[in-house]
């Protein structure tokens, strides 16, 4: 597949990663539908996207929501005659440590099953209903071939006062691999990236020093740019012959 060939859905487009890649889909000419909670967002993105080769296509959904995916992706193939492709970047931070008992007071806080729920609502749920409905509608359109990108993460292999989003991105390439098996008979390939600490407003809002101490521990000595996890994005899309696979991009970091 090409850039230029696809009909897409990233979710999470209205900022970080999510927008970076809206932007060079449809810098490449592809049609993008970029779905986020943030309407206002969206509506700065349509306005950078203009003049582009292709096109972006603002749909407000909340991909932790069953009814909102499915409207969202029968919008989408609406507004671009039909869907191959999705990339599931939407996901949300909700930190804490398993237990951790105060130095001085001594009181045990626990992380909330709120914390835990909200994270595996969007990052993990999000996109098995993503990835439901659009294949769905693929194989109801006789669409193929088509791509699904799934954006994990370092973390996947575990990270300290992460355990809810570990766990969303250690499963959500073990889905890459399972629907790869599954949907490879429609002509349907499944790939993953896994990001290390890459520059995106959240980062960039991170105290120096605690920032210094992460870099540290990449063994090339920087994070990495936006482009480059969309350089593993781009082989995916390009690669007719991967599938259920997990691009590490972390600079070599090992958590």
């Amino acid at each position: 597949m090409q850039l230029n060939d696809l009909r897409i859905i990233v979710t999470g487009g209205a900022s970080g990663m999510g927008r970076f890649f809206c932007m060079e889909l449809a810098r490449a000419g592809a049609q993008v539908v970029a779905a986020d909670v943030d309407p206002d967002g969206l509506a700065t993105l349509v306005d950078e996207a203009a003049g582009l080769d292709g096109r972006v296509i603002p749909v407000k959904a909340n991909v932790a929501s069953e009814d909102e995916v499915i409207a969202m992706v029968k919008t989408a193939a609406a507004e671009m005659g039909s869907v191959n492709g999705l990339v599931n970047n939407a996901g949300i931070f909700r930190d804490g440590l398993l237990v951790k008992k105060d130095r001085t007071t001594g009181a045990v806080r626990k992380m909330s099953l709120s914390q835990w729920q909200a994270v595996i609502d969007v990052d993990l749920t999000g996109p098995f209903l993503c990835t439901r409905e659009v294949v769905a509608q693929m194989v109801e359109d006789g669409v193929s071939p088509g791509v699904i990108v799934n954006i994990s993460s370092v973390s996947r292999a575990g990270n300290m006062g992460q355990s809810n989003y570990s766990a969303a991105k250690a499963g959500l390439v073990a889905d890459t691999k399972l629907w790869a098996g599954e949907l490879a008979r429609y002509g349907i390939r499944v790939g993953a990236v896994a990001p290390g600490f890459i520059r995106t407003p959240i980062l960039e809002g991170m105290r120096p020093d605690v920032l210094e101490k992460m870099v540290k521990g990449v063994p090339l000595r920087r994070v990495g740019e936006p482009n480059e996890i969309f350089l593993g994005i781009k082989f995916i899309v390009e690669c007719d012959y991967f599938t259920g696979r997990c691009l590490d991009i972390d600079g070599g970091l090992v958590l």
